[in-house]
């Protein structure tokens, strides 16, 4: 599933308008305001350190504050356990993001490197309660030393996190809340009202690739799971996010139909698992009124052959008395 979501999660975040929504609705900061969001633009995921260590996961993005670049650092994470050391990893990261861009020449006027926001993106179950700053895990040590300590923070988006604090009723137009909320949503009527929502705010031609980015999420990460092992025949042919959400809308109004049906099935086949169950412990029980009327066997020695509790054996000995 990690791949998949940083596939899918990478194809939605090479779109402008996820970023930019991503930054003006999380990132609660006054610089955030001075940012010309209209010069967004996508740069190289992938660079190479002078030991020739490739690393191609990342998303990064440039956008233009006052006359400088600000370089967003995207990290995606998805994984079962929270990584104790992702400062240190974050760490690495942008120091090799600095060393292309010193290769690059990519310099402020005045000649400083530019500034960099590092944000996790991270999207799972358990809460992310790890240090945010690469100094808050490197020991102390007295005497001077600790002025060498790296100091280092990243942004954290728990996404788990953000959906519990937040109060849905806000219908602002933001396509990352709406993808955290859909991927965290409360049930079918929920996911229908984002979906809608998304329909309407990525109506513009000009959104087309947006929208089927949002369709390869529905298909690879959200809809396997929500209801894994549905089928889905002509969902591969949809080309569109309207027609999800039309399609959605009608398989969800039979969800329920389908559920009560293998709550059925599941009964009958319990109904006759108990039956068998019920035919096997009448023919031990008449297996050991065989060896209670015919035999001298003491109790034990009956329970034991007819596969009965030494009680129930008992119990059938008084009950041939009467």
């Amino acid at each position: 599933m990690a791949n998949h979501h940083d596939h899918s999660y990478k194809l939605l975040f090479s779109h402008p308008e996820m970023v930019r929504d991503l930054l003006t609705g999380f990132v609660k900061e006054s610089w955030v305001s001075q940012l010309d969001f209209s010069t967004l633009e996508k740069v190289s995921g992938s660079y190479v350190t002078d030991e020739l260590r490739d690393r191609e996961d990342d998303i990064i993005w440039r956008v233009r504050w006052g006359d400088d670049w600000l370089y967003v650092y995207l990290l995606l994470e998805f994984q079962s356990s929270v990584d104790r050391f992702m400062a240190v990893r974050i760490m690495s990261y942008l120091g090799l993001l600095y060393q292309d861009l010193i290769r690059q020449k990519a310099l402020t006027p005045s000649g400083k490197l530019p500034p960099v926001l590092p944000v996790v993106l991270y999207n799972g179950e358990e809460r992310w309660r790890v240090a945010q700053n690469v100094s808050a895990l490197v020991e102390r040590v007295p005497g001077g030393l600790e002025h060498y300590r790296p100091e280092l923070s990243y942004l954290l988006l728990d996404e788990g996190a953000i959906v519990e604090a937040s109060d849905w009723s806000d219908e602002t137009r933001n396509v990352a809340a709406a993808l955290f909320r859909l991927e965290h949503n409360r049930d079918e009527q929920d996911m229908l009202a984002v979906l809608g929502r998304l329909v309407e705010w990525l109506k513009a031609p000009e959104q087309t690739g947006l929208r089927r980015a949002f369709v390869v999420w529905i298909r690879r990460v959200m809809l396997p799971h929500r209801a894994p092992g549905m089928e889905l025949p002509e969902f591969n042919n949809l080309q569109d996010l309207h027609e999800v959400h039309d399609m959605l809308a009608e398989r969800i109004k039979k969800w329920p139909e389908r559920w009560v049906e293998e709550g059925r099935e599941e009964g009958r086949e319990e109904g006759r698992e108990e039956g068998r169950e019920e035919g096997r412990l009448e023919a031990k029980q008449e297996t050991a009124r065989n060896l209670i009327t015919r035999t001298e066997m003491d109790d034990a020695m009956i329970a034991e052959i007819a596969g009965l509790p030494i009680e129930d054996v008992a119990r059938l000995r008084a009950e041939s008395r009467h």
